[in-house]
């Protein structure tokens, strides 16, 4: 479920211990956001009057016509004591984001922020792959957007890895397709929460991988792995690997 955000308003008496010692009396707004930060507002601008940063514990005690509210952050502790309540409300809010699609299952709006699409409805989360877009399309299956990955080559996915799985999809692609610089056996398709990279199948006895980069196959590098065209330019799987910078000119095949 969305997350809450707290707002209570009153004639009240602020004090605050800890480094600072300080009291105040006025006509204030109470903000305590999801993460327990607190916040005191008047009405005298940007500032607020006193606050306690994601404080260990935030307790709020009365009824409609007065509140207490105590935030306590190891020495420091936040005490707001209303005289006469005017407000005192539990706010849904949800993160904000780049507007991506409809969540299937309650209708409300998925948008993305950061490495995560995230429903404004029911909070649900799905995680992005690095590098990942979310494309206009939806999946047949489930309903949610498509996203699209390059891991090698370009895939497009559903966002629910349940439904369509980026390590599946690599696998079926590119498990077996390299073999290991070092002892000559398959390079297979292994998983690591978030992230998918190549090993060798005779681990433990040979400890070789390769991350695979966000990125398509373009070339063969002289080391027999494949070379990648990816955001930053061209490489190796092989990320220490010199021989492709030593076989071309800025990515370009030497004359």
């Amino acid at each position: 479920m969305p997350k809450r955000l707290r707002v209570l308003a009153g004639d009240c008496t602020v004090t605050f211990s800890g480094d600072r010692q300080r009291t105040q009396r006025g006509r204030v707004v109470v903000l305590i956001k999801p993460d327990d930060t607190t916040l005191v507002h008047d009405a005298d601008g940007y500032q607020p009057v006193e606050w306690l940063t994601r404080p260990d514990s935030v307790t709020v005690e009365g009824d409609g016509d007065a509140f207490t509210v105590t935030a306590r952050d190891g020495g420091s502790t936040l005490r707001v004591v209303a005289e006469e309540a005017t407000a005192a409300r539990a706010l849904p809010v949800t993160e904000a984001g780049t507007p991506v699609g409809t969540c299937p299952d309650c209708g409300g709006p998925l948008v993305r922020t950061g490495g995560d699409v995230v429903c404004g409805g029911c909070a649900e989360r799905w995680g992005l792959p690095a590098g990942a877009t979310v494309t206009e399309g939806t999946c047949e299956d489930c309903g949610l957007p498509r996203i699209r990955v390059e891991r090698g080559e370009v895939f497009r996915l559903c966002l629910d890895p349940g439904c369509e799985s980026l390590a599946d999809a690599v696998t079926e692609r590119f498990d077996r397709v390299w073999d290991c610089p070092d002892c000559g056996a398959d390079l297979r398709v292994r998983t690591a929460p978030g992230r998918v990279y190549l090993g060798c199948e005779e681990y433990p006895d040979c400890e070789t991988t390769f991350s695979v980069p966000s990125g398509t196959v373009v070339d063969d590098c002289p080391c027999g792995l494949p070379v990648f065209e990816t955001p930053t330019g061209r490489r190796c799987l092989d990320g220490t690997c010199d021989r492709w910078e030593t076989a071309t000119d800025g990515g370009r095949p030497r004359l």
